[in-house]
């Protein structure tokens, strides 16, 4: 972040730092670039409610940014799609406001499925995944398959019914990566598991 920083410093650019996972993390607390006074000023942070408070399909999110600009981002929000409905509104000031045990709670949980994960991944032969520290979606490397990750993540969810996403969808360098989510249940994710050992067996006996 302070490489960032250093970028931006003494140039006309700004910085929009997505943090939408920022409370959802396990073990050191992710650093906001927002917190270098330097760029403080030049900072968009935007965030939602989505993934914090489980509110996914409310389509309500909030921007940090400087008082000027936060006025001219208001006036373009206003005048392309009104505002959030007042409900949502009202139900993200209690998320916000209101307390905060069920995060600990959820995080915890996801705590649990993201080991359970990326133990199982990684006791596949061909397959090896780290640790993740936020958010959760595991990054698991398949490139020993020898298979584009697109082309094995649809080969996987038609032969077996497991939802992936291939790698390349985050740009080249994610060829050859599975993104997996492990947003559900344990039983449901052991399933999921049992049913990717019996794709990379198949994969490996041609």
């Amino acid at each position: 972040m302070r490489g960032i920083a250093e970028l931006v410093e003494g140039r006309d650019v700004f910085v929009i730092s997505d943090e939408i996972y920022d409370r959802i993390f396990y073990d050191r607390r992710p650093v906001s670039i927002a917190s270098i006074p330097e760029v403080k000023d030049r900072t968009v942070l935007v965030d939602s409610l989505s993934k914090t408070y489980a509110m996914t399909g409310w389509r309500v999110g909030f921007g940090v940014m400087n008082r000027e600009l936060a006025e001219k981002v208001s006036r373009l929000v206003i005048n392309t799609y009104s505002c959030a409905a007042a409900f949502t509104q009202v139900a993200a000031i209690e998320a916000l406001e209101g307390p905060q045990e069920s995060v600990d709670r959820m995080v915890a949980e996801f705590r649990r499925r993201r080991d359970a994960v990326v133990d199982g991944l990684n006791r596949i032969d061909g397959v090896s995944c780290p640790m993740p520290q936020g958010a959760f979606y595991a990054f698991p490397n398949v490139r020993k398959f020898g298979i584009a990750s697109r082309t094995l993540a649809e080969r996987v969810l038609d032969e077996y019914g497991v939802a992936l996403l291939g790698g390349d969808a985050f740009g080249p360098g994610g060829e050859g990566y599975l993104r997996i989510s492990y947003a559900n249940s344990l039983d449901n994710i052991r399933e999921g598991l049992a049913r990717l050992e019996r794709a990379a067996t198949a994969l490996r006996r041609g």
